[in-house]
């Protein structure tokens, strides 16, 4: 039994066959940069990975090559379902769910909460009904998980009337992701779901953190966007909400272009002026880049700020997780991070934390310390099970 799952963006289209009992990836793969000369398809299978390239190439003609190679291998014939990312359910979903055409209207009446994914995830949706007609597809939101969030935690103190005519309320992101370390975090720390307390952090190039009681989250770091929070690899995190004007006024721009700069230009990329990629800032701040030193500090001492705020929602921290590319692969970052954060009992121990993401579900905290883990994230494997529990369900 298999599910294909697929992540359509606004330029690219993410996919993945896996056995969502064993979690195994029989195939995967990446069309990226759709639209232009340069669109390509990677497609890695039995430890082989072939590279095409098709200029031009759009989204329909991407998942068509991709179903083509899934039927000439004979690999569609187990497929019992369709899971798709969706970014942005608003307040209409808060689980994953069965399509039908009432649900892709739902989806598409969020288009305005999410107008660069949605749109693209809906064109996922109608392409895997096309192709592979007759089998189920299923909605796994990016926003569901977070809408236990009690309404001190959600509401913004902005007039009444924003929350009720136009949605502004805070919906938080990178769900799949947070329900799905806390669910091995809980296992792994041998407790029951409905009596453990976590903190997440999800770190790559988009950042969130998350503090989640008894398998539900009670707040989280993004907002209406994902520009709200943590500083990121290109997106600034919280700023003044004056700042925009501020910097309109002064530099002739429009509002549209500000909130451009903050998601495109800022971050670890606009504090460094050289990268937004962990790995090669660690590099430069070794060789006494200061900028970059600076960049590493600020998203370190963000990070800890916001882990001790969303403490104040839960009664105890049974583990903090980092997860995600950095969370997953920067030591330095994680010391940096807990080095910030003695004062709620955590600690590091240099040995175990040097081990990076390289031993699944790894303990890193210091013998007096909390409990910290690093758990790798698989969001597929999430949107998998998910597939396959709604279908068996029908």
């Amino acid at each position: 039994m298999h599910v294909l799952v697929l992540n359509c963006g606004s330029s690219s289209v993410k996919f993945a066959l896996i056995d969502p009992a064993s979690g195994d990836n029989v195939v995967m793969g990446l069309g990226q940069r759709l639209g232009s000369s340069q669109a390509s398809l990677s497609i890695k299978r039995d430890g082989t990975k072939e590279e095409l390239l098709c200029a031009g190439a759009d989204h329909a003609k991407i998942i068509a090559m991709v179903v083509a190679h899934l039927r000439e291998n004979g690999l569609l014939d187990h497929v019992v379902g369709i899971g798709h990312r969706v970014v942005h359910g608003g307040s209409r979903f808060s689980a994953s769910v069965l399509i039908d055409a009432e649900v892709e209207t739902r989806i598409a009446a969020c288009n305005h909460l999410g107008p660069l994914h949605n749109p693209a995830n809906l064109l996922g949706i109608r392409l895997g009904r096309e192709l592979i007609p007759g089998v189920p597809q299923v909605a796994v939101f990016d926003t569901a998980f977070h809408q236990t969030m009690p309404e001190r935690a959600y509401r913004y103190a902005v007039p009444e009337s924003w929350f009720l005519e136009h949605d502004v309320r805070r919906y938080g992101f990178h769900g799949t992701s947070h329900r799905f370390v806390a669910q091995e975090a809980v296992r792994l720390l041998a407790r029951r779901e409905n009596d453990c307390q976590l903190i997440t952090a999800h770190l790559g190039n988009g950042c969130s953190a998350a503090a989640i009681r008894d398998g539900r989250s009670l707040d989280t770091t993004m907002g209406l966007t994902p520009l709200e929070g943590l500083v990121m690899g290109t997106r600034s995190g919280d700023v003044d909400p004056a700042l925009v004007g501020y910097v309109a006024d002064r530099m002739g721009w429009s509002a549209a272009k500000v909130i451009d700069q903050l998601n495109k230009a800022s971050g670890l990329l606009g504090i460094s002026g050289s990268s937004n990629d962990m790995r090669t800032l660690l590099a430069a701040g070794a060789q006494g880049d200061q900028r970059a030193a600076l960049a590493i500090d600020v998203f370190c001492y963000r990070l800890a700020k916001a882990i001790a705020g969303l403490a104040v929602t839960l009664d105890r921290i049974d583990a903090l997780v980092f997860t995600g590319g950095i969370g997953e692969n920067a030591p330095p970052v994680r010391a940096r991070t807990l080095a910030h954060l003695g004062v709620l009992g955590f600690g590091c121990d240099p040995t175990a934390n040097a081990q990076d993401g390289r031993l699944s579900h790894q303990r890193i905290g210091s013998a007096t310390s909390r409990t910290v883990l690093v758990i790798p994230t698989n969001e597929e494997l999430l949107i998998a099970r998910d597939t396959a529990a709604l279908v068996a369900g029908r």
